[in-house]
């Protein structure tokens, strides 16, 4: 699918986020890449062959000061 030169990473390797877009619609929150995997704002994923990745945003953020989150059940 990717004529890049280097080929961007497939769909199934660890950093197919690496690959570039192909779609960007920030308004809409999502981006295809290159790769064929469409990738969510919130770090979410759908691969070409229909698996969800969920989402995986680090616990920490730089709004908090580096400090983890903490989830109150």
């Amino acid at each position: 699918m990717c004529a890049h030169n280097p080929p961007c990473p497939t769909a199934e390797a660890p950093d197919r986020e690496a690959a570039r877009p192909l779609a960007h619609r920030p308004e809409q929150g999502w981006s295809l890449l290159c790769n064929g995997v469409l990738f969510f704002e919130d770090t979410g994923e759908l691969l070409p062959d229909g698996r969800i990745i969920a989402p995986h945003r680090p616990l920490t953020t730089a709004a908090r000061g580096g400090r983890k989150a903490t989830v109150l059940t």
